[in-house]
């Protein structure tokens, strides 16, 4: 059989989770996720873990945050005032909006706290500073 190597098209399915056993992605109820092995489509700790894998080989593998979404960045987590926002617009923690960076770029951002002056915006990836692991099954290499 084939080992996926770099450059590899593969398909795997898989489930991550976090230390709490909460599930936060899978691809079991929809087609195999499909990438190139190289190409940084995938964060670095879940593409290097499927490198070596055969087709219907299974793992399960954590992923340190460095290898996943990076750490989390207190800089990243940024108070704006309160009237910056739409006066229509619910403003409520938990609430991801989208934001644009000082080079322009869109950004998404998760609101955090919401006092009378002022929203906390968090702009960290909502999986940065965790360890994920995942279940991982290589269904095809697609050399």
């Amino acid at each position: 059989m084939t080992e996926a190597k770099q450059g590899d098209k593969v398909k795997v399915h898989y489930r991550g989770s976090l230390e709490d056993g909460t599930v936060f992605d899978t691809s079991h109820d929809r087609q195999p996720l499909e990438f190139t092995i190289g190409e940084g489509q995938v964060i670095p700790g879940f593409e290097g873990a499927v490198v070596g894998m055969e087709p219907g080989d299974s793992k399960s593998v954590t992923v340190e945050p460095h290898d996943g979404y990076g750490e989390r960045r207190r800089e990243l987590v940024v108070d704006v005032e309160r009237d910056r926002f739409p006066a229509d617009m619910e403003v409520e923690v938990g609430k991801q909006v989208q934001v644009q960076q000082k080079d322009g770029s869109p950004r998404v951002a998760t609101i955090a706290r919401v006092d009378e002056d002022s929203v906390t915006l968090d702009v960290n990836h909502p999986l940065a500073g965790k360890d994920l692991t995942f279940d991982i099954e290589l269904v095809e290499i697609d050399a």
